[in-house]
């Protein structure tokens, strides 16, 4: 018999990135262009960030809330990422999917790897940043952290990288329409090359590293 997780894990698709690399802007894109793809809304205790609603980006909770539910089973994945909680509904999921949607995940790499043991079938989408130093740039533009902040997250960055070696396709984010294009094409059922991955991720990095070993 079927495994019911496996097969509707066909259309199921992790995207996950360093903080910063502009993986959110993607998945709204794509989503708003295609109305048989549906955003996985996470629920978070992460406070709201400018005109943030609840039910939009994100399932706004408290901490007790959230242990709540966590308590009760109903998350497929959950992990604390920069201080705070992010979590997936499972009762969320499993509706789109009764609905006939193919669903998006913007999750951190924890999440996927949690994603990917429930559901084998799903494909895991890499965002990375054309290069450290951009990296850093958008998150100091962006002015939603402060300067110990984005240094944490610039540590947290080289651990998701090479955590991005299991995934199965890597794209760069340095312009927003050929990264968008990139994605529309692997959720569209085309597969990038896997060569270029490795390439893109030992570049990363090797400059990861050699900026935590200056520091």
């Amino acid at each position: 018999m079927n495994d019911t997780r496996t097969e509707n894990g066909r259309h199921l698709f992790v995207v996950s990135a360093p903080s910063g690399a502009g993986k959110s802007t993607l998945t709204q894109t794509v989503v708003s262009r295609h109305p048989d793809i549906r955003l996985s809304i996470s629920c978070t205790t992460r406070p709201r960030r400018g005109d943030e609603r609840h039910g939009r980006e994100y399932f706004f909770l408290n901490q007790e809330e959230f242990s709540r539910m966590i308590e009760r089973g109903e998350f497929l994945e959950w992990a604390q990422v920069h201080g705070h909680y992010y979590g997936t509904s499972r009762a969320h999921v499993e509706d789109l999917m009764k609905q006939g949607f193919k669903v998006l995940f913007d999750i951190d790499v924890q999440g996927a790897a949690s994603l990917k043991k429930q559901y084998r079938e799903a494909t895991l989408i890499f965002i990375a940043p054309p290069s450290r130093a951009e990296l850093e740039r958008r998150l100091r533009e962006r002015k939603t952290d402060d300067p110990a902040e984005i240094k944490k997250r610039l540590r947290n960055a080289l651990g998701e990288i090479y955590q991005a070696k299991t995934y199965d396709h890597v794209i760069v984010n340095d312009d927003l329409a050929a990264a968008v294009a990139q994605l529309e094409a692997v959720l569209l059922g085309r597969r990038l090359a896997k060569e270029d991955n490795e390439a893109i991720l030992a570049r990363l990095l090797s400059e990861f590293r050699d900026d935590s070993a200056g520091a």
